[in-house]
């Protein structure tokens, strides 16, 4: 798979560089382009400090990107895939696991005359196999028992929405953004399951994660704090974390909607707090996709 040949080298590349390196000036933040940045609108808006240091976000617009500046430390605070700060642990980049922010933004769509739940195996379009998308999905369907015929010719969520759009589609999995650009775009889509929860109780599925230097652990509590405000913020007032994500050209106008955001799940809860839910997860990973996490599970300093 292209992310783990990618990763594998990168880390040859940059192994002399694995310690993360602080600027002086300010806290850096990675975060990648989507869902995640939704939940950072915040700190767009109002820049935080945490000693004396102000917060300053930058969008990656791709997980390789986005390996790269962890590995040659370039990022103080990261938010990526769960599954991608589990391998990069494994693989000896250390940083630490603040928490979760986000807990699923997968759905099942399809068009309402043409339901999953039939005799025949209709086609189920996906993307990124062995990523968290693909492996949701199988789970989900095997969970219900579900007949299916999973197809990867598209490659990006997008490409699946506009193959929705087009009629060429009749069943997906896609998140949001572009799941509400579908809904809105054509009516006879609707939502047909909720990939993110693993059951009737749950709140979903700790999906993905922000890390941060060792140089930061010693502010742990004051980084939190931040986080939780910042995650409230997207969910209590979504409205406003729309204009200043459009603003700040994370996402084109119309894009978002107060629906898409409470569909991502946003609510932030530390390392300790999330750490039977994100293990579960991981062991869900590791069922499917072993290489996923690099081979093995990570060990408990993992959490700390």
């Amino acid at each position: 798979m292209t992310f783990f040949r990618c990763l594998c080298l990168l880390l040859i590349l940059c192994c002399c560089n694995s310690k993360p390196k602080t600027d002086g000036g300010t806290i850096r933040v990675s975060v990648l382009r989507g869902p995640s940045a939704i939940a950072f609108a915040h700190w767009m808006e109002e820049t935080p400090v945490v000693d004396d240091k102000p917060l300053s976000v930058r969008i990656i617009d791709s997980p390789d990107l986005m390996l790269a500046a962890l590995i040659k430390g370039e990022a103080d605070i990261a938010v990526l895939p769960m599954i991608s700060a589990a391998n990069l642990h494994n693989k000896g980049i250390r940083y630490h696991l603040a928490g979760c922010p986000i807990w699923g933004t997968l759905y099942l769509v399809g068009r309402s005359d043409k339901g999953i739940f039939g005799e025949n195996k209709p086609v189920l379009h996906i993307f990124g196999a062995g990523t968290t998308p693909d492996i949701l999905t199988r789970h989900y369907l095997r969970q219900h028992n579900t007949g299916y015929t999973l197809n990867y010719s598209f490659t990006t969520a997008q490409e699946i929405m506009q193959g929705l759009l087009a009629g060429k589609v009749d069943h997906a999995v896609l998140g949001e953004p572009f799941l509400s650009i579908a809904l809105r775009k054509d009516s006879t889509l609707q939502i047909l399951a909720d990939l993110n929860r693993p059951d009737s109780v749950s709140s979903g599925f700790a999906q993905t994660a922000i890390l941060y230097a060792p140089a930061l652990k010693k502010s742990q509590k004051a980084i939190d704090s931040l986080l939780h405000l910042s995650c409230r913020f997207a969910m209590e007032q979504p409205e406003q974390a729309i204009r200043i994500l459009e603003k700040e050209k994370i996402f084109a106008s119309g894009m978002l909607t107060p629906e898409s955001i409470e569909r991502c799940k946003i609510d932030y809860r530390t390392a300790s707090e999330a750490q039977e839910n994100i293990l579960r997860f991981l062991q869900l990973i590791g069922q499917y996709e072993p290489k996923a996490l690099g081979g093995k599970m990570p060990d408990e300093k993992f959490y700390k």
